[in-house]
C-alpha cells in the first residue's frame, strides 16, 4: 500500500482550515498496517503528527510515520511535534517535503535523527507542494497565493454583450468551483460582480460529494467596492454570520452608505486609493494579516486585469466551455490596458488540461515576462 498516498488524501481534507498553518497528513504504520491516522486541526490545535500518534496509542512505539510536511520542532500555539514522535517510541519518518518556515526548514529531521529515528526526505515530492503552495508561498513573500478563475467560451467572452454569464460553463465545472472556494481562505470579487450577478459566493457542496473536513468558519467574502456601492439588500448580506463579509473601500466612499452596508451586517475597511481604486496590495496586505493566505478571485475583466497588471496572480483556473457568443462588446477574461506587444504577454508556465464534464478545464502558472513598474495599477474597485 502507498502510506503517503493516504497521507496526502489526509492532508487534503484540512485545505480551508488550518491557514495561516499548512495542511498536512499523517500515517502511523505497523507491521504493513495502518494503526493511526491525522490531518491538521484548525489553528490552536494538534497538528496532524499529534492526531495520528493518538490515534495510534501504544501501537506508535516501534512504528512507521508517513508524513506529507517536515515535523515541527518550535513552540507555537502548540508543543513540538518532534517532541511527540520521540516520546512515541517511533523508529522511522517518512516525509515529502521540508517546512520552509525558518523556525524549522531542516531542524526537524535533525532533531529526529539526532534522538535516534531513521527520516528519509522526498517521497511524492511534487504532490505535497501542491497541497501547501500557499503555504509556502506565504512564508517566502508574505503575500497570500492568489487564484485567478474564469469561465469562458470558446471564443473567449465571459458573458454575452448584455451581461448575461449563466451559465458559461457547466455543472460538473461549478461544483469543481465550489470545492476550490471550500479549499479557500477568501474569496474576492469587484462590486461590479455583485450589481450585475447578486452573487452568494458561499461553498454549496452536496454531503454525497468529495467534501473535506468541518471548517470552524467559511471563507471570507470580500468585495472590492471603493465607493461603497455593494447594495444592503443584497444576496451576499442576507443572513450574513459575523466576519463573513468584508467591504473594501476607500474615502471617497459616502459615510451614509458605509453605515447601511455596516447596519446589514457586513464590515467595512477603508484601503487607500490609486486612481480611484481600491489598492490591491493593501488588500492581500490585510488578508495575510488575518492568516487568509489562499484566495480565490472571482471578478470581472476590470478585476482580473487589475490582478494580472499588478503581477499579483500566482494560479489561473480557466474553465473552457463549448460555446460561441461572439460581439465586440461581449466581455473577454482581462481587460485593462493589457500588453502593447506580444514579446510582453503573460506566458503560462505548469500547464495542465482535462475534461470537466462537457468543458475544458486549463491550470497554469503565469509568467510574466514584462518588466514594469505595476506599482500605479495596484488597484480595482
Amino acid at each position: 500500500m502507498d502510506y503517503m498516498s493516504r497521507a496526502l488524501e489526509l492532508a487534503d481534507l484540512a485545505l480551508g482550515r488550518t491557514s495561516p498553518n499548512p495542511a498536512v497528513g499523517a500515517v502511523v504504520v505497523k507491521n504493513g498496517l495502518i494503526v493511526g491516522e491525522g490531518y491538521t486541526q484548525p489553528p490552536g490545535f494538534a497538528h496532524a503528527e499529534v492526531v495520528a500518534l493518538a490515534a495510534a496509542g501504544r501501537n506508535a512505539d516501534g512504528a512507521d510515520l508517513y508524513v506529507t510536511l517536515e515535523p515541527c520542532c518550535h513552540h507555537g500555539r502548540t508543543p513540538p511535534c518532534t517532541d511527540a514522535i520521540i516520546a512515541a517510541g517511533v523508529r522511522s519518518v517518512h516525509l515529502s517535503m521540508l517546512d520552509p518556515f525558518p523556525r524549522v526548514d531542516g531542524r526537524g529531521v535533525d532533531a529526529l535523527r539526532h534522538a535516534g529515528i531513521a527520516v528519509e526526505i522526498g517521497e511524492r515530492l511534487d504532490d505535497a507542494a501542491r497541497i501547501n503552495r500557499a503555504f509556502v508561498h506565504f512564508v517566502r513573500t508574505g503575500r497570500p497565493f492568489v487564484t485567478v478563475k474564469w469561465a469562458m467560451t470558446l471564443d473567449g467572452k465571459i458573458a454575452t454583450r448584455t451581461g448575461d454569464s449563466r451559465w458559461v460553463s457547466g455543472d460538473a465545472s461549478r461544483r469543481l468551483v465550489h470545492r476550490e472556494r471550500d479549499a479557500s481562505d477568501a474569496i474576492v470579487v469587484g462590486v461590479g460582480t455583485v450589481l450585475l450577478d447578486d452573487p452568494l459566493l458561499t461553498v454549496r457542496l452536496d454531503p454525497s460529494e468529495d467534501v473535506r473536513a468541518p471548517r470552524p468558519v467559511p471563507p471570507l467574502r470580500v468585495v472590492l467596492d471603493s465607493q461603497a456601492r455593494t447594495p444592503p439588500a443584497s444576496r451576499l448580506l442576507a443572513d450574513v454570520a459575523p466576519g463573513t463579509v468584508l467591504i473594501a473601500t476607500t474615502e471617497q466612499a459616502p459615510s451614509a452608505q458605509i453605515q447601511r452596508l455596516l447596519d446589514a451586517g457586513a464590515e467595512v475597511v477603508v484601503f487607500p486609493a490609486v486612481d480611484g481604486r481600491v489598492e490591491l496590495q493593501a488588500v492581500l496586505a490585510e488578508l495575510a494579516r488575518r492568516g487568509k493566505i489562499r484566495v480565490i478571485v472571482e471578478g470581472g475583466s476590470e478585476v482580473n486585469g487589475a490582478f494580472f497588471q499588478s503581477s499579483l496572480v500566482d494560479r489561473v483556473l480557466i474553465f473552457v466551455a463549448p460555446k460561441l457568443v461572439g460581439g465586440l462588446r461581449a466581455p473577454t477574461p482581462i481587460g485593462g490596458e493589457g500588453r502593447d506587444t506580444m514579446s510582453k504577454a503573460i506566458a503560462l508556465g505548469d500547464l495542465t488540461w482535462r475534461s470537466v464534464g462537457d468543458d475544458l478545464l486549463i491550470e497554469g502558472r503565469p509568467i510574466d515576462s514584462a518588466v514594469e513598474d505595476h506599482a500605479a495599477a495596484d488597484s480595482t474597485g
